[in-house]
């Protein structure tokens, strides 16, 4: 892989790993129509990890207030809606890594993104329009502290939905949480918060599929890997060029998307997403140009 391809992998995740428009979705669109084959397992995991480091280097102070108090009710909200998504990958982890490979589900994945962001604009308005002080109903411009058990579930339900590419993961918890009436600026920083487990837990699953793929490279005495674990195509100067690109891209993409959050709707975002949804399942059933 080239430092240019390796670069250019950077910013397709860190821009859209945070951005409701599915960066595992763009990604496999990406490699298809670049024909770039897929990324070795340590290049994909350390993609993540840039993305990592820019949710810490921009939300430091919601994570050093989690850590120095670990006993809250956000640290427990936070584990409740991760619970899902482990449940999920674990048990449908062979189906969803042969749709990250063949990219079949695509088309109709992006579609039910953008049907996700358009439910959510219109049940938080629905939300915002009920004002009820005493009790009942959902919270018109809750916080944490308006926050229970049952809306963390929900979240993490959406977001184990995600797992699917194409489906994007900060649109799906983004949609599960301004469905349940909390205020835009929260939702967006729980959801940034909930792709630390999130992310994490795929380097974690990468490592261990890496460290069985060098024992089975070891036993067949293959030499398409190096000490490190990627391909023979991908080089040291590649893997740091697209860690640095996805940790500065994703940096800003978080800033931005919690601007957009709080200041605008998610609409075009519904419209982008809908818009490539359906230009994949033309060109999967008729066009035939990249599928």
């Amino acid at each position: 892989m080239h430092i240019i391809e390796a670069i250019l992998l950077g910013v397709i995740q860190g821009l859209t790993e945070f951005l409701p428009v599915s960066s595992s979705g763009h990604l496999v669109l990406f490699q298809k129509i670049f024909g770039i084959s897929e990324p070795a397992l340590f290049f994909d995991t350390m993609l993540h990890v840039g993305t990592l480091v820019a949710v810490f280097a921009v939300l430091w102070k919601d994570i050093w207030a989690i850590l120095r108090k670990l006993n809250q009710p956000l640290t427990l909200y936070l584990i409740i809606a991760t619970v899902p998504t482990v449940i999920f990958a674990l048990m449908f982890r062979k189906p969803i890594e042969q749709a990250f490979e063949t990219g079949q589900f695509l088309g109709f994945a992006f579609l039910a993104t953008s049907a996700l962001l358009v439910m959510a604009e219109l049940l938080a308005k629905r939300a915002a329009q009920k004002r009820l002080p005493t009790g009942g109903g959902l919270p018109t411009n809750g916080g944490l502290d308006k926050m229970n058990w049952l809306d963390s579930l929900v979240i993490g339900l959406m977001q184990a939905i995600a797992v699917i590419p194409g489906i994007s993961r900060s649109g799906a918890t983004l949609s599960g949480a301004l469905s349940r009436g909390l205020n835009r600026d929260f939702a967006a920083r729980f959801s940034f918060m909930l792709s630390i487990p999130a992310i994490l837990g795929a380097a974690v699953f990468h490592i261990k599929d890496l460290v069985k793929g060098r024992e089975a490279d070891i036993a067949a005495t293959a030499e398409t890997t190096n000490a490190l674990g990627t391909s023979a195509g991908i080089g040291a100067a590649a893997i740091i060029a697209g860690t640095i690109t996805a940790a500065i891209v994703g940096f800003f993409a978080i800033r931005l998307m919690l601007k957009i959050v709080r200041e605008k709707s998610l609409w075009g975002f519904a419209i982008y997403t809908g818009a490539l949804g359906l230009l994949v399942l033309a060109d999967q059933f008729i066009l035939g140009i990249v599928f």
